[in-house]
Order: C-alpha cells, then sequence, then structure tokens
C-alpha cells in the first residue's frame, strides 16, 4: 500500500502492540459516549478508506441520533484531531517506543484523538485519558487499550507548547520544518504557500504564518442564495450574517446549515464566498455585441453553476453547464434545478467539447485542482496531497483552458478558477497557455472585484483565507481577439 504525506504507515501484518490489524472500521455506535465513537469512526474511515470528514460526520451524527452537545464535541473532535494531526503525530512518535508508524491502523486513531484533548481542549487530562481508554476498550479490546492508557499519560507530561518546543526543528536554523510542525501541515506545503505569498523560504514567514494558523481555526459556513430564489434577507432571518464582499452571501455562525428552510428547498446553499466573485468576475468583465450564451465547463457538483443560473435568468441569458462524471451531473442538474433562467446540463469532457469552437459569449473553467485552498474546511486534504498531486493536475488544467479559449468567442472571457494558490496551478497554468497563443489578453482581474482589498496577484487575483476569510480561490480573466 502507498503511503501517503502524513499519515503513519501501515503494517503488513498486526502491529507491534497486540491484537489482530482487521478490515473496515467499526460504524455502530457502542459504549455510552457516542461522541468520541463518532469522532474515533470518522477518523478511522478517514484514514482507512479517504473518506472525507465533511461528508461523512454529518451522516453518522444523523444516522446515530447524535445531536446538541454530544454533536458538538463529537465535531470539534473530529475536526481538531484532523487539524493538529502533524504536531500530534510528532509528539506520538517520541512517547512510542518503537514508532508511531509500527502501531496498528485502528489504534492510531484513538491516539490522535487523546492527544487532542490532553493538547488542544479544556478537558481535564484525566478525564482525556479515562475517556479515550474505556472507548479503547470498546473498539479494540482490553490489551490494546493499555497501550493507549500508557501512551497518553507520557502525552499528558506536557502541554502543547511544551511538547512543540521539543519535537520541533528551531526557528532560525529551519523556519520551514518550524512552521511544519508547530502549524501541523506538511513541510512541502508550507514552502508552496510562501512562495505563493512572495516569501523567502529562509525569511520571517510571517504571512506564511498567518496562514497557517488561520486553517487550523474553525471557519463560518458560507452560503449563497440563489439569484431569483432566495435573498440575502431571508437568509439573516434565519440568523445569518450578510458577507462583506458577494451580493449574494451570507455567514451562519453556528448550526446545521440543512436546518435552514432556504437550503433545504435548495433556494440557498453552502458555497464559498471567494467562489461566488469567481463566478461574479466573469460575468462584471465588460464584453461587445451579444451576451446571451454562457459555459460552465467544469461545473460539477453544481455550486458556481447555481449562481450563474440565476444571475442568467435576471439577464436573459442561457447558461451550458457541463460535467463528465454522471453522479456528479446528478448533483448539478439539482444545484440549477428551478432556476429562472434557461439553464441546461450535459454529461461532458470539456478536453473534447462536442460543442463548437466561438460559440459562447462567457466560459467559466473551475478545474480540478489539488484544493489547498480549502484546508480549512477539509483539513485531511493536507495529508492526502503530494508534490505529485500537483504535477499530475497541470496537463488537465492546460488543456481545460486551452479548450475554454476555444469555445468562447472572439470578444468573449474566459474565467479560470481553481481551489489552490500553488503557482504551479494558478500563474504557471495560465502564464503557460498564454505563452502559446496570441489570441488572447488579460483582463485584470481586481478590477471586476471592487471592494475587495489586498486580492490582486499582478493581472490576476488570489483570494486568502487570513486576509478575506474565504477559501485561497484563484481567478484569471482572459479575452479572446
Amino acid at each position: 500500500m502507498t503511503q501517503r504525506s502524513g499519515s503513519p504507515k501501515r503494517s503488513p501484518r498486526s502491529g507491534t502492540h497486540g491484537g489482530a490489524s482487521g478490515g473496515a472500521a467499526p460504524t455502530s455506535a457502542g459504549g455510552g459516549d457516542p461522541a468520541r465513537r463518532a469522532a474515533y469512526d470518522v477518523l478511522c474511515a478517514v484514514l482507512r478508506r479517504d473518506a472525507y470528514a465533511n461528508l461523512l460526520l454529518p451522516s453518522v451524527l444523523r444516522d446515530r441520533g447524535v445531536s446538541g452537545r454530544d454533536a458538538a464535541l463529537a465535531t470539534e473532535l473530529t475536526y481538531g484531531t484532523l487539524r493538529g494531526q502533524g504536531s500530534y503525530d510528532a509528539v506520538l512518535d517520541v512517547c512510542i517506543d518503537r514508532s508511531l508508524a509500527s502501531v496498528d491502523a485502528e489504534v492510531v486513531p484513538l491516539l490522535r484523538l487523546g492527544a487532542h484533548q490532553l493538547l488542544a481542549t479544556k478537558i481535564p487530562p484525566h478525564a482525556a485519558v479515562s475517556a479515550t481508554v474505556q472507548l479503547s476498550r470498546t473498539v479494540v479490546g482490553r490489551h490494546r487499550s493499555r497501550f493507549v492508557n500508557a501512551v497518553l499519560r507520557k502525552v499528558a507530561a506536557r502541554d502543547l507548547e511544551q511538547w512543540l518546543a521539543v519535537v520541533s526543528p528551531p526557528r532560525s536554523e529551519d523556519p520551514l520544518g518550524s512552521l511544519a510542525v508547530r502549524h501541523s501541515h506538511p513541510r512541502w506545503i508550507v514552502a508552496a504557500l510562501a512562495e505563493a505569498l512572495g516569501e523567502a523560504p529562509d525569511g520571517e514567514l510571517r504571512e506564511t504564518e498567518q496562514l497557517l494558523t488561520t486553517h487550523n481555526e474553525r471557519p463560518l459556513v458560507p452560503l449563497v442564495a440563489k439569484p431569483g430564489r432566495a435573498t440575502v434577507e431571508e437568509l439573516s432571518h434565519s440568523g445569518a450574517v450578510p458577507a462583506a464582499y458577494s451580493p449574494y452571501a451570507a455567514y451562519l455562525p453556528e448550526g446545521d446549515p440543512a436546518a435552514l428552510p432556504e437550503v433545504h428547498q435548495r433556494r440557498a446553499a453552502v458555497q464559498d464566498e471567494a467562489s461566488q466573485l469567481a463566478a461574479l468576475a466573469v460575468l462584471r468583465t465588460p464584453i461587445e455585441g451579444r451576451d446571451a450564451h454562457w459555459l460552465d465547463a467544469c461545473a460539477g457538483p453544481g455550486g458556481k453553476a447555481g449562481l450563474l443560473a440565476g444571475i442568467a435568468g435576471e439577464r436573459g441569458a442561457r447558461l451550458l453547464a457541463a460535467e463528465m462524471r454522471p453522479a456528479r451531473a446528478g448533483l448539478l442538474a439539482g444545484a440549477v434545478e428551478g432556476s429562472a433562467g434557461e439553464a441546461q446540463v450535459v454529461v461532458a469532457d470539456s478536453t473534447r467539447p462536442a460543442w463548437r469552437n466561438d460559440t459562447f459569449d462567457r466560459v467559466l473553467v473551475d478545474v480540478p485542482c489539488s484544493g489547498l485552498g480549502a484546508l480549512r474546511r477539509r483539513p485531511e486534504s493536507r495529508w492526502r496531497r503530494t508534490e505529485a498531486t500537483v504535477t499530475e493536475l497541470v496537463p488537465l488544467q492546460r488543456e481545460l483552458l486551452e479548450r475554454a479559449l476555444d469555445a468562447v468567442r472572439p470578444g468573449g472571457v474566459v474565467g479560470y478558477a481553481t481551489c489552490s494558490p500553488h503557482l504551479g496551478e494558478t500563474r504557471g497554468v495560465v502564464d503557460a497557455v498564454r505563452g502559446e497563443r496570441d489570441d488572447v489578453t488579460a483582463v485584470r482581474a481586481a478590477d471586476q472585484l471592487t471592494g475587495v482589498a489586498d486580492v490582486a496577484a499582478g493581472e490576476y487575483a488570489q483570494f486568502w483565507p487570513h486576509r478575506h476569510g474565504t477559501d485561497a480561490i484563484f481567478v484569471a480573466l482572459l479575452r479572446k481577439h
């Protein structure tokens, strides 16, 4: 089995500390601690079958009837453990006689869960150890629970800052390595973020540290009121707070967005504010002549398409939303359903488009990417992605942008967007494509994002969590001659 960045190696047979390493993680609630059991089962699924916590945890809580304080605790334990995993693993490695890599895969989440409670919550140490050991008896047996107890008692001997002083390299000698351990990110991601922010890897890295700190804070839930179907005012009546930049955005400070009537009725949805602004930037760019045919070339699961479809209805335009995977196309159809404008969903590969060149007035191509811009919301992604992930995606990203430029008519505009700040996926792709074509010029993206401070990245735009409170969305606007 290939080892993923930041994850412990799996032993080919039973681990060193007793018990047979088995199949899938248990899924029944079990025991008397529904919050910790839910968190443990989700962490196991994330580790062993690459599940996404933001998709799995709500269904686990709903299926088991976990609500109120228990649901809040399960959420904090799950996301907090995933965010702090790199730091906790460094501490645990010191506290285990051999190494964390030698520990059974089903025991590792217990150790991380216990370390998070001990090092980053207000749960009393004796309660954190006792509750985690009790859970261990239920899910991995009494023998291995004694090992969990011994390790966590060692962890409890110091607080987080004391441990970080032990396990992280000195900042003066290795700035990147120090930030990687202290803020729980793979070193290569810290280096890539510093480069995107324009900070030297051997420098003070002040803004990089601000960004890493923000990645480990719990974000608010961003909502979009679909034009023609809901309003921000309606969302505010449901407890959301109007956003600063997008006229369609609001933030839910707490609670389950699915419980809002506007979301339940598909008149509103969860969508990052910068993602909304990426779509709006394409629509705000002036063009001459016809403005009736729009294309969302990588539309699934439908966040931006839902917004575009609503505005298309207000402007009398038609939207074609393309997605190559049928399951995501189904989600896409649900996202645009009920929009006032004419929106057609097609299952299509935008690298081999069925439409003719020079057809559309506006094209949005929100390409598949590493997702490094959404590490606040998907903390497990930082442990799955590798530098090879970016390298493998770049050819596809370039091809999609090329075909989008073919699809737009002369005088029309293409918006290229990624949920990543990595220079290889952003400026690198756009500059390379521009260098091969003489029929394209850039439209300064920041000019279409008036009121958003510090968003300009030369001719392009880059949103940042620590600057704007959004995901790190990149936007480039290109006009075809």
